[in-house]
């Protein structure tokens, strides 16, 4: 039950009229006290992310039709306190227009018959706070991946 009051507060989100489409701001167009059952929903629900996203994605490419999207891509980031999350760190986030501690995510969306549409996202990791096992890889690059992957799916660029 818990799933589904979160699955239905997250679309009632991304259809309100509001400027950023974060968990905090969600959760106060929606009436709820913080955005901290999204977190749960999100990492605790019974289903696989990457058949969601799968599924998505073929929804939007039966949308689109074969005929060609424009891409944005855009650079967003979260100011963070601390360090807990992966990948935070003193870095330029260009929403606040300001080095600030936080975390920075390249984001592509296309624009299909008027629509925008969310395609791929990515977090940028800072080379000062990289994993083992993890390489390092300018925004640039991130964006060069994305519009590999855009074209992988099927989207007409």
């Amino acid at each position: 039950m818990r799933s589904f009051e979160y699955f239905k507060y997250l679309h009632l989100g991304l259809i309100a009229n509001i400027k950023r489409k974060t968990f905090p701001e969600i959760a106060k167009v929606v009436g709820l006290e913080n955005g901290q059952g999204f977190d749960y929903f999100f990492g605790n629900s019974p289903w696989s992310l990457e058949e969601v996203r799968e599924r998505r994605i073929n929804k939007i490419l039966s949308f689109a039709e074969g005929e060609a999207i424009t891409m944005l891509i855009d650079e967003t980031g979260d100011r963070k306190k601390g360090r807990k999350t992966d990948y935070v760190a003193r870095q330029y986030i260009g929403n606040l227009g300001k080095i600030e501690n936080g975390i920075v995510e390249v984001m592509c969306y296309g624009i299909i018959k008027g629509m925008t549409v969310p395609l791929i996202s990515k977090v940028y990791k800072p080379e000062t706070r990289l994993k083992e096992g993890d390489k390092y890889k300018s925004k640039p690059e991130i964006v060069g991946e994305i519009i590999k992957e855009i074209k992988e799916l099927g989207f007409n660029i």
